[in-house]
């Protein structure tokens, strides 16, 4: 038999959804990346004090990152939310590749799910705090920029997520399931080589930062082979680049400036450390053979997450409680239809599996893990296995979007319920956290001084606003 304050959150989202939807679907419409998340967070921030949450804004140096706060006193719980869109996904709500605008954003992994059913987890909660005068606190984590691993390992950096006692977390996906989750340690950076101009017809006047770049990038083929390869599929040890900002582009004149970026992917935030350093050379050596420059510029950096069974497990219980999403046999064949086009084999998960240990894809949430107990979960959204892609977006922005949501914050708000009502509970939960932290703190792999990239992505949402 539900609580009498589970039964007050699901009657609270039955009543107030419609709400919540219009906000998805205005942030659907308006889809931003990282860092340049202004609409999005107006209407998230202007949201929350209505219902009469503090909101806090800017945090940690980041204009479109917020935290939000009601009540007062332990437990303090934690949600997490997100709303930045992916370059190029833009789609119109319809099965057909049709997007609202070639080239522009779209909310390809659903973060405008995301973000809201946050808030609907947290307001539902709120009103059964309310109505059984019930002392805790609810915060609300604002977090731009999660597709480059930004807004969480600044805001940890920063003590933001200082206090919490757990966090808890969901994201859109194909399959509903509640895993025992860890995904690897993060490094995004940017090296940039200066060099000097030169007629292409007499380049030994030159020095090419192109050929820096390249040099570098030859070195870190090298590199490969002299690390472990990972555990697994989704934890192997990676290492992705590419060249931008290169210049002038002309090709009878010798580049004097080039941009190697790059980004990597390790088990543990000790062997990103090393790495990072074995990178640092690679570059420091291309600089040298090209006489040229190099200067680093950090983007992120994020540890890898930390498993947490007993949240996992009340989330789960809380997901089979709940059920799975519901869709219709008129939103199946919406889907069926784009993978046909796509040219997928029609799919679509089955029963909810129980619990496993499971290795996800990076996310900056795996910073909340080392501050606190974390668990996250995943609900149907639309078409897999793969991710990133149009077909999400247009699920993202249809019916399919709203009853994922819906689902989503009943699952999270009752799940924090039980961390409410069990002291026992939650305290086991800290133990476990503290068993696996094995004595270790949480440190920000930033470097001393590191500031957000603020622009990281502005000259292309200019082309789009």
């Amino acid at each position: 038999m539900q609580s009498t304050i589970k039964r007050s959150i699901a009657a609270y989202i039955e009543e107030n959804k419609d709400a919540y939807h219009g906000l998805s679907k205005a942030i659907w419409e308006r889809p931003e990346l990282g860092m340049e998340e202004y609409e999005a967070h107006r209407l998230h921030t202007e949201f929350l004090k209505e219902r009469g949450f503090r909101v806090e804004s800017p945090v940690a140096d980041m204009p479109t990152a917020y935290v939000a706060t009601y009540g007062e006193g332990h437990p303090v719980i934690g949600f997490s939310a997100e709303y930045d869109a992916l370059p190029g996904l833009s789609q119109k709500a319809t099965p057909h590749t049709d997007p609202v605008r070639q080239g522009a954003p779209g909310h390809g992994c659903g973060h405008n799910l995301l973000g809201v059913a946050a808030l609907l987890a947290a307001c539902s909660l709120q009103e059964a705090m309310r109505a059984q005068n019930l002392p805790g606190t609810i915060k609300i984590f604002g977090t731009p920029a999660e597709e480059l691993c930004i807004g969480k390992p600044f805001m940890g950096s920063r003590g933001v997520f200082d206090g919490v006692d757990v966090v808890l977390d969901w994201h859109p996906w194909s399959s509903s399931a509640v895993h025992y989750s860890t995904c690897p340690a993060y490094f995004n950076v940017k090296y940039h080589f200066k060099g000097r101009t030169a007629h292409g017809n007499s380049p030994w006047h030159g020095r090419s930062a192109l050929d820096a770049a390249i040099l570098q990038a030859h070195a870190i083929e090298m590199l490969r082979e002299h690390y472990p390869p990972g555990p697994s599929a989704f934890a192997a040890h990676t290492i992705n680049y590419t060249f931008s900002d290169t210049g002038p582009e002309f090709a009878s004149v010798v580049p004097d400036r080039a941009t190697l970026w790059c980004i990597g992917r390790f088990s543990t935030a000790e062997l990103v450390g090393e790495i990072i350093g074995r990178v640092d050379k690679c570059a420091e050596g291309a600089a040298l053979a090209t006489d040229t420059t190099v200067a680093k510029e950090y983007i992120a950096a994020s540890h890898e997450m930390i498993a947490n069974e007993t949240v996992s497990r009340v989330l789960y219980e809380n997901l089979v409680a709940a059920g799975d999403v519901a869709f219709s046999e008129e939103e199946k064949a919406f889907v069926a239809e784009m993978q046909r086009e796509e040219g997928q084999t029609p799919f679509w998960s089955g029963e909810i599996p129980a619990p496993a240990h499971v290795a996800m894809a990076v996310t900056d949430a795996a910073e909340y893990s080392w501050v606190a107990p974390y668990g996250i979960l995943t609900l149907n959204l639309g078409p897999g296995p793969s991710w990133h892609n149009r077909m999400v977006t247009a699920c993202a922005g249809s019916g399919h979007g709203e009853k994922t949501m819906d689902k989503a914050g009943l699952i999270l708000a009752c799940a924090a319920a039980d961390f409410l009502e069990n002291g026992e509970l939650l305290q086991k939960a800290k133990e476990e956290w503290a068993g696996k932290m094995k004595g270790r703190s949480y440190g920000s792999l930033l470097p001393a001084g590191a500031v957000p990239p603020l622009n990281i992505n502005k000259s292309t949402m200019d082309k789009y606003r």
